[in-house]
């Protein structure tokens, strides 16, 4: 899995690509 962390205006954001978890939460 890859997670990327993303800074902006104090706000933290972490978005991981997992294509399995992308499936279930559909």
């Amino acid at each position: 899995d890859h997670c990327q962390i993303i800074r902006r205006h104090g706000r933290l954001r972490v978005i991981c690509s997992n294509p399995k978890h992308k499936q279930r939460q559909g």
